[in-house]
């Protein structure tokens, strides 16, 4: 059975991905597609899981992020919470780079930057499928392999959020 929800223009829209019980949204229902996005992941991550984000570019982005954190029990802004970060995707469209760091106590990493190429376009659809296995997360997009990150969040339970923010919106989460 799906659910029924309104996104920010009022048009009903299918929820499919709460079926799933894997991402929750924090806030009410009518809100769900909104970005920024603030979800939990229902008991953290696990080899085997899999987090899949698609979405519509903007029209004339700059960049956007997409999160997994650890205690989602941390209101405040991403980059001022004191929770660790096990892996955020930055994709940046002025030099057209898809990056992804960590941060473990309160300390980034550095950003890896090597990408065979860069998957995005302005006012184009896309899928992230975030693939947690026992020693990293691989990623791909559009159903191609981009990279690995290997994990500095050794407590793959204690990954328990996905955050979103940036020049995009959000049809489906799961």
């Amino acid at each position: 059975m799906a659910v029924q929800a309104a996104d920010s223009d009022g048009r009903n829209v299918e929820l499919e991905h709460l079926n799933h019980v894997l991402i929750s949204p924090d806030k009410d229902l009518s809100r769900v597609l909104t970005v920024p996005f603030s979800g939990r992941i229902r008991g953290g991550m696990r080899p085997g899981k899999k987090i899949l984000v698609m979405g519509i570019v903007d029209q004339e982005p700059e960049s956007f992020d997409v999160s997994l954190t650890c205690g989602r029990d941390s209101e405040t802004d991403e980059d001022e919470a004191p929770c660790d970060v096990a892996l955020k995707l930055s994709a940046r469209f002025s030099d057209r780079q898809f990056l992804r760091s960590a941060r473990v106590s309160g300390k980034w990493t550095g950003e890896e930057v090597s990408t065979s190429y860069f998957p995005f376009l302005p006012e184009q659809p896309f899928r992230v499928e975030i693939h947690c296995e026992h020693q990293r997360f691989r990623i791909f997009v559009d159903g191609h392999s981009l990279f690995d990150f290997y994990h500095k969040v050794k407590s793959l339970p204690s990954i328990d959020s996905v955050r979103i923010r940036g020049d995009l919106q959000i049809t489906k989460l799961g």
